[in-house]
């Protein structure tokens, strides 16, 4: 047999084409049977409801972390929700840390600081890191619009390392999404130890600056078993944040009955928002050095930290996630520019709650007389 190709021309012969074919067909005889074909599943919806969600959520938080540049903390917290129908929802967090160790890095250092016999010249209380917020949503626009979900097909025979070695597949499910467009208006009231020292150098000035009632600045070194050393300084700062911004709330609440799967379900209620803070108190408190802590009669002299610049103004974006279950869990984050010191106002956080209850309030049934 002869083929042209253009200009060039190929010779095969009838054996040689066979001889290919039956080369090629076993490869593509078993690609074929190994792409199995994907079950069909069918289902019933047991309800699709997304405005029929509890109405207050509590749960305990073991963990939170915040990177921050004012003090780097962890520890745990409380978190309550209360959804009011589709006018507005309220929300109330409480978070401080464990302890200094575990984790308070600003307060630990401070202590250390206090507790060397060599650098004890600052004398104040560190402060613990809390955490109080409470605020509300005013439901702007609340509606609810068809969608699709995604859900794990799911066998109980599958468990352990059987599921583990499973690729799970996916069922798309029509079912409806409620939206929220919220506005949101709250306060924040928070405590926190802050280096100085740092904020000091930041913002190119010495411990000078900071001036007691004589007008005389606080030593920036001092002397021990004639060694000199540099006062580390620690403050305690208070803030008092009002915030204002905009929230997206998307609610799914529907379960579905597959016929060779488990249930499946996606109740889940996921917000994300975007807030401005305004600081209109900020408070750091006086330095207080001792003047002679080796000495059989100690001087303190509180030493001002008005000199230092703060910035009132800030923002943030996060976003917070629970599920419409009576036992079950939640997660947040957010990140942002916090109402600080100038140049310490940066800030994330990430905080998990588990586990978290939550419940409709609604106790009341009907009863007949017989």
């Amino acid at each position: 047999m002869t083929f042209h190709l253009g200009k060039y021309k190929y010779e095969c012969s009838a054996n040689a084409l066979l001889l290919h074919f039956l080369f090629l067909t076993p490869p593509l005889v078993c690609l074929a049977q190994t792409q199995k074909e994907k079950p069909t599943v069918t289902y019933e919806e047991l309800y699709d409801e997304p405005y029929s969600i509890n109405k207050l959520f509590v749960g305990f938080q073991p963990l939170y972390g915040e990177l921050s540049a004012t003090n780097v903390n962890a520890g745990f917290g409380v978190e309550a929700s209360y959804y009011y129908k589709d006018k507005f929802d309220l929300k109330a967090n409480f978070r401080k840390t464990y302890s200094a160790e575990f984790f308070d890095y600003n307060r630990n250092a401070s202590l250390k600081a206090q507790n060397d016999l060599n650098a004890n010249y600052i004398s104040d209380k560190p402060q613990l890191f809390d955490y109080f917020e409470l605020g509300g949503t005013y439901h702007i626009k609340d509606f609810d619009q068809d969608s699709k979900t995604k859900m794990v097909l799911y066998k109980k025979s599958l468990k352990g390392d059987r599921w583990a070695a499973t690729v799970p597949l996916h069922a798309e499910v029509p079912c409806k999404v409620r939206k929220i467009y919220g506005g949101r208006l709250g306060g924040i009231v928070w405590n926190s130890t802050a280096d100085l020292s740092r904020a000091l150098s930041q913002q190119k000035m010495t411990n000078a600056n900071l001036t007691n009632s004589a007008g005389v600045g606080l030593p920036q070194t001092y002397t021990y078993q004639n060694q000199t050393r540099n006062v580390a300084v620690f403050g305690n700062v208070h803030s008092m944040d009002v915030y204002l911004g905009g929230s997206m709330t998307w609610i799914r609440n529907v379960a579905v009955n597959f016929d060779k799967y488990d249930d499946g379900v996606d109740d889940g209620i996921m917000t994300v928002f975007f807030d401005i803070l305004f600081a209109p108190v900020y408070k750091i408190d006086p330095v207080s050095y001792l003047s002679h802590p080796a000495a059989n009669t100690v001087t303190i002299d509180k030493y001002s930290t008005g000199a230092l610049k703060t910035h009132a103004l800030g923002f943030r974006a996060g976003i917070d996630g629970k599920f419409n279950r009576q036992f079950g869990w939640a997660y947040g984050g957010e990140f942002g520019y916090r109402p600080s010191l100038a140049g310490q106002g940066f800030y994330a956080m990430f905080k998990i709650s588990f586990p978290i209850y939550s419940t409709n309030l609604d106790y009341k049934v009907e009863s007949f007389g017989k």
